[in-house]
This record gives C-alpha cells, structure tokens and sequence, in this order.
C-alpha cells in the first residue's frame, strides 16, 4: 500500500461514526462504484469510435494516395517554349 494512500475503513466495525454518517459513507461509495462503472463502458466506446475514426482517415489516405498515383493526364504535359525577349 502506498504511504498517501489511506488504508480502507471498515464503517460497519468503526463506532467512531453515527448511523447516518455510515449510511451516507455507504450510499457514496455506491455512486462511486456506479459512476466507476460507467466511466468504464464510455471508455470502450471511445475506444470503438477511436478506431473507427482512424480507419477512415487511413481509408481516405490510402484510396486519395492510390487515385492520384492512377492520373496521367499530367505525363502528356509540355513545357511551353520560352520566347526569347531580346531584338536580333
């Protein structure tokens, strides 16, 4: 256990604490335990849509990457010849 972290409390055994303060302990730690839940499942889906987003950016890389390697429009080009500016 590490030094800054405080060791668990039994609420049940400790008689420091009055009923209600146990009860709203119990009741916290409940929520906790939800919220913790939650926060668990919200973190799978990012990482499905994580994923999804970045296979459509790969997708869309790869199909743009493969398209322009397909044109040969600009194979065909010529230079336009330079006219030359000086008087003969």
């Amino acid at each position: 256990m590490d030094k800054e972290e405080m060791p668990p409390v039994d609420f049940d055994k400790e008689k420091k604490l009055s009923s209600l303060q146990r009860h709203l302990a119990k009741r916290i730690h409940e929520l906790n335990l939800k919220r913790a839940v939650r926060m668990i499942e919200i973190r799978k889906t990012n990482r499905w849509m994580a994923t999804g987003l970045f296979a459509g950016v790969f997708g869309i890389y790869f199909y743009t990457i493969h398209a322009v390697k397909q044109e040969k429009f600009l194979d065909d080009f010529e230079l336009p010849e330079t006219v030359s500016t000086e008087q003969a």
